[in-house]
């Protein structure tokens, strides 16, 4: 269980890259940022459609109906809280600093709206880690490349209207931690839940919930932030390193 663990919280702890950039002033080009949201959302596709879903639908004892259920409810709960909890996204203050006497109210929106999306991913990260090593190092990969931009997205508006680093870096570590506390969340339940098919019913889940989060979230965040660009070359290319990944790590292993 530690090796998980401390991938959840090294892809959480990316967050604070992104606030150091937004706080130091050396923001990565649009173009960059982009790329890596595509590249992430490709990574989480590939591995959600093509490794977790067909991994949990194929466990002994698992029913395709239960399994594809599954997969729903974790595609309709990310929309549902997406929709109904108040907050900010990150699209909505990457070029535009909130005034000073609005920064509590807007920091509070961006912090819950990235928290709500790092705290399903925290869970992602170690539920994957468990069952394959391999996947969670790739969902890992993908979780930490995004957490960037969104630490980035959430410190520089706030040092923007506040000018100080400390704020920046508060505000954007907490959503962070968000991600940590999914993380241990999971470890804490299936410490008792060890049941193949309860396993295989989580991942099912949390693989509609990484769909969503690719398609609701990250494609249109790529686009917003380069809208001169397809965010789909990032995309693709995040599928075929981790496609070629996979297959190598496979072949090493059948070896």
């Amino acid at each position: 269980m530690s090796v998980p663990l401390i991938l959840t919280l090294l892809a959480g702890g990316a967050t604070f890259i992104g606030a150091l950039l937004g706080v130091l002033g050396q923001k990565p080009s649009n173009r960059v940022l982009a790329f890596s949201l595509g590249f992430a959302a490709g990574i989480m596709l590939l591995i959600s459609l093509m490794e977790m879903l067909p991994a949990a639908l194929h466990t002994p004892g698992m029913f395709p109906l239960l399994g594809y259920g599954m997969f729903m409810v974790g595609l309709l709960g990310y929309f549902a809280l997406d929709r109904c909890l108040p907050h900010a996204h990150p699209q909505d203050l990457m070029d535009h600093a909130p005034r000073p006497r609005n920064l509590r109210r807007t920091a509070i929106l961006l912090t819950l709206g990235i928290s709500l999306h790092n705290f399903p991913e925290g869970i992602a990260t170690f539920v994957t880690a468990s069952s394959n090593l391999e996947l969670g190092f790739g969902i890992a990969l993908a979780v930490a490349l995004h957490n960037i931009p969104e630490g980035l997205a959430v410190a520089g508006p706030v040092y923007a209207a506040t000018n100080s680093k400390r704020k920046a870096l508060f505000w954007a570590g907490l959503s962070g931690c968000a991600e940590i506390f999914g993380g241990i969340l999971a470890w804490l339940i299936l410490g008792s839940m060890v049941s193949p098919v309860v396993m295989a019913a989580i991942m099912a889940a949390v693989a509609g919930i990484m769909v969503a989060l690719s398609v609701d979230e990250l494609m249109p965040l790529a686009k917003e932030i380069d809208p001169a660009n397809n965010p789909s070359y990032g995309v693709l290319c995040g599928m075929s390193v981790m496609g070629l990944s996979l297959t190598a790590l496979q072949s090493a292993g059948i070896g």
